[in-house]
């Protein structure tokens, strides 16, 4: 039955009857309860439970109240204390303040406004993460190639990697993709397989950084390791024919240089000592040419000065010089015996020894010599003649 349905017995839902002594029937008194309340507070920090009244000391609520302050501040200062943090050498830390990004920290200690107000992100710049790319493509002048090269990097700005690309490593994967197939698309199959490794691999290198540069990944691309390119297997065997032919052709070139290369020295060498060979002609024939010239000017002016002594004397040297050279001997015996002593030795002797100092003298100068004496002494012997017919 219900408290206030007849026969109830006038129960209220406080429990406590209306019509009791003491007022017991009325609602409950709610100072009362918050009394109860603070005394079970307080009697949990170590108050007193009782109201205090009578002693003269501080409250239960005052020693609460400042009970509750120390811990405050104790948890203040270790919650302070949680914003320190330490960067590695090979890290940096990202602060952020409410997901948004604030600086880049270098390596050592530092302080954050702890969480949640701030955190750090520590990004590990020294990584090298690499991965290998393998793919068959067309060359520029449309040969197909097996290309595989492997492509190491690592982070160089912490922020851009964290919050400008949303998958740097993927967007490093596509870009060395793209750029592998225009650089190998642009070049020939010959220069990709021979010496042009190298240069393919700094001009992809150089490609992906540009792209990791355009979409601020914050990677930076430390090297290109390309293998050396393969052609298909369906056509290996040609491949390996056409290169056997180009190392031969190349071995072939170089023995002909090295044979060029002997014999244009030697050639130049002869041609330099023809050179100085007629030079020396050259200058032997002036030297000898203006030699005569100056002997016959000296020979006329004494000829100018006495005609007849000049004449004699040039007729006299001709005859000893042609004279000279012969193995005749003359004697003139106008009468008695004609025989007589001959010294053949050294008639001989003289003939050895006209005939090893004439071996050092060249033909030419040998002819020039006799076809001069011969013009010389040809004049003055028709004078001489004339003349003395003449007398």
């Amino acid at each position: 039955m219900a408290w206030n349905e007849p026969g109830g017995g006038n129960r209220d839902p406080w429990g406590s009857n209306q019509g009791g002594p003491g007022n017991q029937g009325g609602p409950p008194d709610l100072d009362e309860i918050v009394r109860k309340l603070q005394e079970r507070v307080s009697g949990l920090f170590g108050g007193n439970k009782g109201s205090g009244s009578g002693g003269g000391g501080p409250s239960a609520a005052d020693i609460s109240f400042k009970t509750i302050g120390i811990i405050l501040a104790g948890l203040f200062v270790v919650w302070l204390f949680t914003g320190i943090y330490i960067v590695d050498p090979a890290e940096r830390g990202v602060v952020l303040r409410f997901g948004a990004y604030v600086k880049t920290t270098a390596p050592g200690p530092h302080w954050h406004i702890p969480w949640p107000i701030e955190r750090v992100e520590i990004v590990n710049v020294d990584e090298i993460s690499s991965f290998s790319h393998k793919a068959a493509m067309l060359t520029q002048d449309e040969n197909i190639v097996d290309v595989e090269l492997t492509v190491q990097s690592r982070i160089q700005d912490a922020a851009n990697f964290l919050f400008q690309d949303q998958a740097p490593t993927k967007t490093l994967r596509d870009a060395t993709e793209t750029v592998v197939r225009k650089t190998i698309g642009g070049s020939k199959l010959d220069f990709i397989l021979t010496e042009g490794r190298s240069a393919v691999a700094a001009m992809i290198q150089q490609g992906v950084q540009d792209l990791m540069d355009e979409y601020k990944t914050g990677l930076l691309v430390t090297s290109v390791n390309m293998q050396p390119a393969k052609p298909p297997e369906q056509v290996k065997d040609a491949f390996d024919d056409a290169i056997k032919a180009r190392e031969d052709k190349e071995r072939l070139e170089n023995k002909a240089e090295a044979y060029a290369n002997e014999i244009l020295p030697q050639a130049r060498g002869e041609a330099a000592r023809a050179v100085a060979d007629a030079k020396a002609y050259r200058d032997r024939v002036i030297a000898s040419a203006e030699g005569e010239t100056s002997r016959f000017n000296a020979i006329r002016t004494e000829f100018e000065k006495a005609p007849e002594v000049t004449r004699e004397r040039i007729y006299l040297e001709t005859i000893e010089s042609v004279l000279s050279g012969g193995n005749m001997v003359l004697i003139d015996v106008p009468q008695g015996n004609s025989l007589m002593y001959l010294p053949l030795d050294q008639i001989m002797r003289k003939q050895q020894t006209s005939a090893s100092s004439s071996s050092g003298t060249s033909m030419l100068d040998r002819s020039s010599n006799t076809q001069d004496s011969s013009r010389t002494a040809s004049t003055p012997i028709r004078d001489v003649s004339r003349e003395r017919r003449s007398r």
